[in-house]
């Protein structure tokens, strides 16, 4: 099973990078995508962790936003970890997310909700990228909510009042920053309506002008009629279909392999960087 989209605990999961690898090995996963938000901080861990029957793919799942606030996440995948233009949009795209983390807690805080940044902090593995769902794992801490998915869908979903965005590139300009780092670039679950606003189909041209290589189709995110138009646009623009878990560990439904990606289009899609840079023990 090939399995191109995870996330460990150096971003917003709940396993380490070496209980992720463990775990897919152990759930017949032969593929696995490291794919944590802006960092690839975990990299070195996973490729520790490899053993034989397994394979790594590794990434960064790309915040993104278009011209009028859409939120867009790019799986960038088998690119060069010293490209440096690359890693320095990464790095502000994680320096910006605490100002936008305090800018949620204060709003939060008018609302009544009682959350410190501290609270937030206390979520965090040691050099973990700061996200929304440590904010919904400090409010289940203090019993605020049940669980992450309370949290998201009551206060911290991108329709909500306490909603703030961040900086992050343009989905075009991060598509062009992986292909310039010999990466290749999947669009990952681009309608998910529940999440929020979605692309609209013409965005699709200018982000296959940029260098889309594949868009995430399979993913629990997404019903079966928008499946469906993604499958017309992968057809329109000559592009890759995958799917994929969003696997995140314990605090959201993602399960290992539920979604998976063909090995042809694997294969297509390894193709496409400009070296094979998938680790194997």
């Amino acid at each position: 099973m090939i399995d191109l989209h995870t996330h460990s605990n150096i971003s917003d999961g709940t396993d380490s990078p070496r209980e992720l690898v463990n775990k897919a090995l152990a759930a017949g996963i032969t593929v696995l995508g490291l794919t944590d938000h802006d960092t690839i901080a975990g990299w070195p861990e996973a490729i520790s962790a490899l053993r034989p029957g397994i394979d790594l793919v590794l990434g960064a799942e790309i915040s993104a936003q278009t011209s009028d606030g859409v939120s867009v996440h790019i799986l960038g995948l088998l690119f060069d970890p010293d490209h440096q233009e690359l890693a320095q949009v990464l790095l502000q795209t994680r320096d910006n997310r605490v100002g936008r983390m305090e800018k949620i807690i204060a709003r939060l805080n008018a609302a009544g909700i009682d959350i410190t940044m501290e609270d937030v902090l206390n979520q965090l593995s040691e050099g973990a990228t700061l996200g929304r769902p440590h904010l919904a794992d400090a409010l289940v801490a203090k019993k605020i909510v049940k669980n992450r998915e309370e949290a998201f869908s009551d206060l911290l979903h991108n329709n909500s009042k306490h909603y703030v965005s961040h900086y992050s590139p343009s989905p075009e300009r991060a598509i062009e920053l992986i292909k310039a780092a010999g990466g290749v670039a999947v669009i990952a679950h681009p309608f998910a309506s529940l999440r929020g606003r979605v692309l609209s189909v013409e965005s699709f041209t200018g982000l296959a002008a940029a260098g889309l290589d594949g868009i995430e189709i399979e993913h629990r995110d997404q019903n079966e009629g928008e499946r469906g138009l993604l499958r017309e646009i992968v057809q329109a623009f000559d592009l890759i279909q995958t799917g994929s878990s969003d696997y995140h560990g314990t605090g959201k439904l993602n399960q290992l392999g539920e979604f998976t990606t063909s090995p042809d289009n694997w294969e297509r899609l390894e193709s496409r960087a400009n070296q094979r840079r998938v680790v194997r023990a």
